[in-house]
């Protein structure tokens, strides 16, 4: 990836597109072509946990790199997602459905720019059970937040691991999921980020939201209140950090697989924005 002092501030995603599309960021999309088109379908409940959750996964292969965007558990057609395979990055940066636009994008970024060659801190969560390696991964999201006991944060995109060491740290948190519901320790899930983020010191993101499209008004809220943003990424991992200064000051970036697909050993990409490193 380019240095980040070296480019001006992106305002949004579809801005990242047209330069993608322009070939201002890698090879030439038009010559570009998705290899492999898949989805993952995965439930999951930790030993001594109580809630399942649901995941699924649209991604694509360019070149040696897998893009991913998750949807929702009905939000996948296989035979759409079939159908990538051959075509040109350039067309599918067009698709109408936002999810094969993300998976491409961000398996096209992360071809061009490896996570492995970035300037990063590369994070290695080591092998265990689910729960231990969600434990983990949690934990090292966290430290990037760099709160203060008291201060208050916006989870957008509920994983109980990750409000559990929120807890732990002396942190108070406001949940937040398009799905409602209730977390591990009974409080309530708002579903509307926007209108809880006034009230919160810091923003923590789930990547996830660059696929349903509430990215950019959290990145437009970040920016006029000088909020930390800070993203963990599956979906969209080589996409959030071309934000930092431009809103995000932080990415937890994980590309394919994911911790939860093995038991071994995983990396995660920690990036800051500048004169945020540690």
């Amino acid at each position: 990836m380019t240095a980040q002092a070296d480019r001006r501030p992106l305002s949004g995603v579809t801005e990242l597109i047209a330069l993608a599309r322009a070939g201002a960021l890698g090879p030439d999309p038009t010559e570009s072509r998705v290899s492999v088109a898949f989805t993952t379908r995965q439930g999951a409940r930790h030993v001594s946990r109580d809630q399942v959750y649901r995941n699924t996964v649209i991604s694509v292969r360019v070149g040696d790199a897998v893009g991913s965007c998750a949807v929702e558990p009905e939000g996948a057609d296989d035979a759409t997602v079939t159908e990538c395979v051959g075509e040109t990055v350039a067309d599918l940066l067009a698709h109408p459905d936002t999810a094969i636009r993300t998976a491409v994008l961000d398996a096209y970024l992360m071809h061009a720019h490896p996570h492995h060659l970035a300037a990063a801190r590369h994070v290695v969560i080591g092998a265990g059970d689910s729960l231990a390696k969600s434990m983990a991964r949690a934990s090292a999201v966290v430290d990037l937040l760099d709160a203060v006991p008291g201060q208050r944060v916006l989870v957008v995109g509920v994983v109980n691991s990750l409000l559990h060491h929120l807890r732990a740290r002396g942190l108070e948190y406001v949940p937040c999921d398009l799905k409602g519901g209730r977390t591990e320790w009974g409080e309530p899930i708002v579903t509307d980020a926007l209108a809880a983020v006034a009230d919160c010191d810091l923003v923590l993101a789930s990547g996830m939201t660059v696929g349903n499209g509430s990215f950019e008004p959290l990145l437009r809220a970040a920016v006029a209140d000088d909020r930390p943003l800070v993203v963990f990424a599956q979906t969209a991992s080589a996409i959030v950090p071309w934000f930092l200064g431009s809103g995000v000051t932080a990415v937890s970036a994980e590309p394919y697989p994911f911790f939860w697909l093995h038991g071994g050993p995983t990396t995660l990409h920690h990036y800051r924005a500048p004169g945020r490193v540690r």
